[in-house]
């Protein structure tokens, strides 16, 4: 299974990206760090700067035929600059067109939001998203992890870093078998 991750050039918050990529490399998947700039991204420790990560990929060359899933990590800024890259959202938007199983986590979410793929759907994420999420026609729920399949596709959710554990097992399980 090939996994796509995709952040902006900054702002992906570090411990949401390199423990659910470890996730699907431990689980026998090839993770791919897709954004919309070639290069390297810089991740983020909640304000503080962390880790560079070379891109695999550029958002505007690839599409969601080339992956079997998508990872939204969040940290605010990463999914704040995504929502603002049309081709970004096209390819978050592949996903739920083509079926297949979606990831996301914290502020990840906007993404979602701008992609007009929450109406109908319930999820988690952190808690100042709620009220978005809301207005956007999706159900808001307060745990640690959410897995939705009343639509296109599974669309796992979380809200923060301390879910990782609960979240990273959702994904590695229906990543596996996305359609059961």
């Amino acid at each position: 299974m090939t996994v796509a991750f995709l952040v902006a050039p900054e702002g992906a918050e570090q411990r949401e990206l390199s423990s659910s990529w470890e996730a699907v490399t431990k689980a026998g998947g090839t993770a791919r760090l897709v954004s919309t700039k070639p290069g390297r991204i810089q991740a983020f420790r909640h304000l503080d700067r962390g880790d560079t990560f070379p891109v695999d990929a550029v958002v505007t060359d690839v599409s969601a035929e080339g992956f079997d899933a998508l990872v939204l990590p969040g940290g605010v800024a990463n999914p704040d600059f995504l929502r603002m890259d049309s081709r970004a959202v096209e390819f978050i938007g592949g996903f739920f067109a083509s079926g297949k199983p979606v990831a996301v986590i914290c502020h990840g979410p906007w993404t979602l939001i701008e992609a007009d793929v929450v109406r109908g759907r319930t999820l988690t994420s952190w808690p100042s998203l709620r009220t978005d999420l809301t207005n956007a026609g999706a159900r808001w729920v307060d745990q640690e992890v959410q897995v939705c399949r009343d639509g296109p596709n599974i669309l796992i959710s979380s809200r923060k870093p301390a879910d990782l554990p609960a979240f990273n097992s959702a994904l590695v399980e229906h990543f596996a078998s996305p359609r059961v």
